[in-house]
């Protein structure tokens, strides 16, 4: 009878808290994404600052990977290859580079905005599915106060 309630605030309880719990993932998992679009801004901002700044005829270190670099004199600065994304690549003037860079930095601010929103999203939803875990704990409490008054009265 009341105990079948009791047990159904339960289950609602353990899927509200399941449900939180996926959208904490969910909004680390898009938090990770702002950070990692984030990182990769800085990283085009340093090309932009390496561009403005280096000539031809000037020595740079060049990563080769795995944390080793290489002295090498730029040829040519006019002779830049910038990534297009979706491995594609092109060689661009120093101008051109900068120019799609500066796109590039562009619509990672677009998508870290949109992320941002989805990370509102999330917490927004989050925050009803607590308010509702609480109500629920708190109708479970009182059906058990409930019940403890009306097995009090028996006796």
């Amino acid at each position: 009878m009341s105990l079948g309630g009791g047990g159904g605030g339960r289950q609602q309880l353990q899927e509200l808290s399941q449900q939180i719990q996926a959208l904490e993932e969910e909004q680390a998992e898009l938090e990770d994404e702002v950070e990692s679009l984030q990182e990769e801004k800085r990283e085009a901002d340093e090309a932009i600052e390496a561009l403005n700044t280096i000539e031809t005829g000037s020595t740079v270190q060049v990563p080769v990977g795995g944390g080793a670099y290489v002295r090498a004199e730029v040829e040519d600065i006019d002779e830049v290859i910038v990534d297009l994304g979706a491995d594609y690549s092109a060689e661009r003037t120093r101008e051109g580079a900068i120019e799609s860079l500066e796109t590039k930095k562009e619509t990672l601010d677009e998508r870290i905005e949109d992320v941002r929103e989805e990370i509102a999203e999330v917490e927004e939803e989050s925050a009803q599915l607590e308010q509702q875990a609480q109500q629920a704990q708190q109708q479970m409490m009182q059906q058990q106060m409930q019940q403890a008054q009306g097995q009090g009265d028996d006796e």
